[in-house]
């Protein structure tokens, strides 16, 4: 493979979804920051930069998730998923879900008559924790983290 070649890259088995993971975590984990410094300052600008890359990650969770099921089916051809693999699309599927949530009570929370409910910070807390389990595992499926 050329190091520039674009067809090569854009058609790869399985390259799209290791590159476009990176999004959904990182603007989660900033907005989950944003929202925590947010609350705590009483701050309303960080609470707004958090709900809109809130919004950001969640609307690319959608092509993360369908790279990833693409991924399974072109490398894997479809075979039955069974320990690491399987339990990076169940935290990968949980991840998303619980980014989709935090997402809507953010959204439902912008209206004038509603309020931020305050176990928001705790679901935020623990998406935090299964997206980081999810690109650890993921992490080791790549190669990235497996032992030299």
């Amino acid at each position: 493979m050329k190091p520039f070649d674009l067809k090569s890259a854009l058609l790869a088995r399985h390259a799209q979804h290791v590159v476009l993971i990176h999004f959904p975590i990182a603007l989660f984990l900033v907005s989950v920051a944003f929202d925590f410094v947010g609350q705590w300052k009483r701050n309303a600008a960080l609470a707004t930069a958090a709900y809109y890359n809130l919004t950001i990650a969640a609307l690319s969770t959608v092509p993360v998730v369908a790279t990833g099921l693409m991924a399974w089916r072109w490398q894997l051809e479809g075979q039955r998923l069974r320990g690491t693999l399987l339990l990076h699309l169940v935290l990968g599927i949980a991840s998303s879900m619980l980014i989709w949530l935090t997402w809507w009570l953010h959204f439902r929370g912008r209206k004038p008559e509603r309020t931020l409910p305050q176990y928001r910070l705790a679901l935020e807390l623990l998406g935090a924790a299964v997206v980081a389990l999810t690109g650890h595992l993921g992490g080791f499926l790549s190669g990235v983290n497996s032992p030299v």
